[in-house]
């Protein structure tokens, strides 16, 4: 665990900040790299980037605030809601708030939806890969405790030591590195299959079926949050995004593959011809 990568003068850069901007730009190379292939012009991808940033922040912190108001912003200045750069961002809630952004951009520049979705389904996993270790660095979103050889350990004071402490084990789970790995392995697995896709749309509900699962998968290994009843609140979640991947699937396979194209095609909403 070390938060800062370096500093101008007295303001601090985060790893947090840098892993996540990493994963981002990364994620974008890739997606306009990937592009051509259905059809969708690499510039589409670029100028989404400004729609997918602001959405996935806002989505981001504003689900990450609800979740952990009484914990962390009840008893402070309203202006600690901004500081995204002390960590606090919640995958789900960005999730959603990007793909808001890319529905609102697809809709007012008349671009084909499913196609573009499954341009950009694939770097989703990238940007998770670095923005985890992110987490790692940052201290947050670690494990239960644990004695496995491969436990690992933050400094002293760490809200983990207490846990450790009253379970009498040597360490915890590295559930970021775990995440990290596992969005690796679905980064290839999506790149492969974007190459054999057979219909728009069917590598973004791929990608929301399968991260349901890996996320879930997690999240029994998680220690910094308790669970609501018998699940954590991730795996809540996943319930309706797993949900939401098969009917997206199902729907959008009655729909052959049409021709890539050049230019950008209008919007096509499950069950509309194209």
């Amino acid at each position: 665990m070390h938060k800062t990568a370096f500093s101008i003068g007295n303001f601090e850069i985060a790893w947090y900040g840098v892993l996540l901007a990493i994963g981002f730009l990364a994620g974008f190379w890739l997606a306009a790299r990937r592009a051509p292939r259905t059809g969708v012009d690499p510039n589409t991808v670029y100028d989404l980037i400004p729609w997918l940033l602001i959405g996935s922040i806002i989505g981001a912190r504003t689900l990450y605030v609800i979740s952990y108001w009484k914990q962390d912003f009840a008893d402070q200045p309203w202006w600690e809601v901004l500081m995204i750069r002390h960590g606090g961002l919640v995958y789900y809630g960005g999730l959603l708030g990007a793909i808001l952004g890319v529905i609102l951009y697809a809709w007012r520049k008349h671009v084909h939806l499913w196609r573009l979705g499954d341009v950009l389904a694939p770097s989703v996993p990238v940007g998770y890969f670095f923005g985890r270790f992110g987490c790692l660095m940052n201290g947050c979103c670690y494990g239960r405790p644990t004695n496995l050889p491969w436990a690992i350990h933050f400094p002293p004071g760490h809200p983990s030591w207490e846990k450790i402490t009253e379970a009498q084990c040597n360490g915890v789970h590295p559930t970021q590195i775990y995440d990290s790995l596992l969005n690796l392995f679905l980064w290839l697995a999506l790149a492969w299959l974007y190459r054999r896709k057979k219909f728009d749309g069917q590598i973004f509900a791929v990608y929301l079926m399968v991260y349901s699962i890996t996320r879930s998968t997690v999240e029994f290994f998680r220690g910094d949050y308790p669970n609501v009843g018998l699940m954590t609140p991730a795996q809540l979640l996943s319930i309706p995004i797993m949900a939401c991947g098969i009917i997206l699937y199902f729907t959008l396979s009655r729909h052959r593959l049409k021709t890539p194209q050049t230019t950008n095609t209008p919007v096509r909403v499950a069950g509309s011809s194209n």
